[in-house]
């Protein structure tokens, strides 16, 4: 073989190499089904064999029904919960699409559910915090998957969801704040006790505010001086600062 050849061979194989993947037929045939457009019997028959197939290519169609929603809603939970399954029984090999689904996703609770299921706690800890750094302390159109990440930390505990959250605090999103005031008092943090202490002095939502005082009373958690009077002037009637520096009723 001559040198041209050679190089003609290699280009060939290495052409070869970077032609996507084609789609697995069975996938093929019913990805199109997972349409808001399709009729019930039919996506449901999509979702059904598309949830057999195990594979990531399915996992990635099936996240298609999260897209959209149907009536009657008993309806809409129903395909949900095939999908949920079909994707979760991938496996881990279904996380790269959960993960490219979260970043245009107008809601994230189902993929959160997912991981949830595919991952041990710190994993699933560390894939929240990655999809929170995306996210500031400015207004956004939609801050629903920012309160669903901020939210979905309050049932783990782990050493590096407080330093991650305490910006959350002074998000112009009162919401956004009160779920970062109750996922911070879930964890064992008691460092989070200065945070918090300002976070209620600049608060104007009672209901945060009301959650500050109570979960710090609640937890006994130290402020650290230089806090103290300004906290002890803006606590809610009932509540006072004692002399260790604690939130006291």
């Amino acid at each position: 073989m001559g040198l041209f050849d050679f190089f003609k061979g290699k280009g060939a194989r290495s052409g070869a190499s970077e032609r996507p993947k084609p789609l697995d037929k069975n996938v093929a045939r019913y990805a199109d089904a997972i349409s808001k457009k399709a009729q019930n019997f039919d996506r449901q028959e999509a979702l059904d064999a598309l949830s057999k197939v195990g594979s990531a290519e399915a996992a990635s169609a099936l996240l298609k029904r999260y897209t959209f929603v149907v009536d009657p809603s008993i309806t809409d939970q129903e395909e949900k919960e095939t999908a949920f399954r079909g994707i979760v029984a991938a496996g881990k090999d279904a996380l790269p699409a959960i993960r490219e689904f979260c970043v245009r996703a107008e809601s994230v609770t189902w993929p959160l559910r997912m991981m949830r299921e595919l991952l041990d706690d710190e994993a699933y800890v560390g894939e929240i915090l990655t999809m929170l750094e995306k996210w500031d302390t400015e207004y956004a159109r939609n801050a629903d998957p920012k309160i669903q990440l901020i939210t979905a930390l309050e049932d783990v505990k782990d050493e590096r969801v407080a330093p991650a959250i305490t910006r959350f605090l002074e998000d112009v999103h009162e919401p956004t704040r009160f779920h970062a005031v109750t996922t911070l008092l879930a964890q064992d943090a008691s460092e989070s006790g200065g945070p918090l202490a300002r976070a209620l002095v600049r608060e104007e939502a009672n209901r945060t505010i009301n959650r500050i005082a109570e979960g710090l009373a609640l937890r006994g958690w130290p402020v650290p001086e230089a806090d103290r009077a300004a906290l002890d002037e803006k606590l809610p009637r009932g509540y006072r600062v004692d002399d260790d520096g604690r939130v006291a009723r």
